[in-house]
């Protein structure tokens, strides 16, 4: 464990521009401000790419590693959370076009054993999964404090084991009435991938989505707990001191949030599903259409709707301890964003200061 500080800025991020950028360039002058000062307390190291049609940007700062102070790596890998949905989403859309997996037919007809001797009644569709109206509630955890969590970093749990405990449970609401953001949507998605083509979650993901993408160093690392390749250690602030976090079996989070990738990545991924080479563009229509009639709500299958400075962006985050992740575009691709920060307490219920500045500068001078 480290002492906390609150260093200056240790690996710069590119110079700010001199002059005004021209309209639609990425404001490098306040995308540089907001990475200044890391590592400090909210966050160790932050990585950045910005793009869209009048240019791009991309810088770093921080440390890869608190102990050696070695600069952080731009090309690093991490753990991208919850942005695994958007994967998970894109071959489950990939796999309606192909005839295979009906988003109205109940979830029963492919997963019937889970659903056996159920409080579930009435059915619950694909769909429903796909943009988290379903009603099926949280499955069973280690706890809701870190220091739980932490305790069993390194105990691997099925995602089958996951959806049994959810299903034991009664229904939170009828599917289809209500929205409410649960992994466990996207973990009965998975188990769904992996009955209809007889594959691994991962092996399906890897050829429908990650190499249509061009997605070459992201992987899923499953019952694996270390992050393999060049990657910046992630570590949780803990009364005063840091905790590194690096190593962690995520097999549990599966199709919901076991992925591990780049901010290139994750760029590659933003631009060739809106684009249409991922999905086809009759199913890619679900990534852009949040459920009618339901007040509040915001998420579509796999993405957020997000309104910033009244501009309709389309994303997701995702946070796993060490490391927050976000990314986002307009539909048109005018600009894209996409940073994954190391923070320092990345499960917290506020959004990370770093992450904050890095969203406001990257939609600065959009077009």
């Amino acid at each position: 464990m480290c002492t906390a500080l609150a260093l200056g800025a240790v690996a710069a991020a590119p110079a700010p521009a001199a002059v005004a950028p021209a309209p639609g360039t990425p404001d490098a002058k306040a995308l540089a401000e907001a990475l200044h000062g890391l590592p400090d307390d909210d966050a160790t190291a932050a990585l950045v790419r910005v793009g869209g049609r009048g240019g791009s940007w991309h810088g770093s700062a921080g440390v890869r590693d608190l102990r050696t102070g070695a600069k952080a790596r731009e090309d690093a890998r991490f753990r991208a959370g919850s942005t695994t949905k958007v994967v998970t989403a894109a071959t489950v859309l990939r796999l309606a076009a192909d005839g295979r997996v009906d988003l109205d037919a109940p979830v029963r007809r492919y997963l019937p054993e889970l659903f056996r001797g159920t409080a579930f009644r009435k059915p619950v569709s694909v769909r429903q999964l796909l943009n988290h109206t379903s009603g099926i509630p949280a499955g069973n955890g280690w706890g809701d404090s870190f220091a739980e969590q932490y305790a069993h970093r390194f105990d691997v749990v099925t995602p089958a084991r996951v959806a049994a405990s959810a299903l034991a449970k009664r229904p939170e609401f009828a599917p289809g009435t209500r929205q409410q953001y649960l992994n466990i949507n996207y973990t009965l998605l998975g188990l769904l991938v992996e009955k209809v083509t007889g594959d691994s979650f991962a092996e399906t993901a890897t050829r429908l989505v990650l190499r249509p993408a061009g997605m070459r160093h992201t992987y899923f690392p499953g019952a694996d707990p270390h992050v393999h390749g060049p990657h910046n250690r992630g570590y949780q602030l803990v009364d005063g001191e840091f905790v590194d976090v690096t190593d962690w079996v995520q097999a549990d989070r599966s199709a919901a949030g076991d992925m591990i990738s780049t901010t290139a990545d994750l760029e590659r991924l933003l631009t060739a599903l809106f684009r249409g080479r991922v999905v086809p563009a009759a199913q890619l229509k679900e990534m852009f259409r949040v459920p009618a009639g339901i007040p509040g709500a915001t998420m579509s299958a796999g993405l957020q709707r997000i309104d910033i400075d009244g501009r309709v962006h389309w994303g997701k985050s995702g946070a796993r301890y060490g490391y927050s992740t976000g990314m986002a575009a307009t539909q048109d691709l005018s600009r894209t964003v996409v940073y994954s920060v190391n923070s320092t307490d990345a499960k917290g219920e506020e959004m990370n200061p770093v992450a904050q500045r890095i969203i406001m500068a990257s939609v600065r001078n959009a077009a």
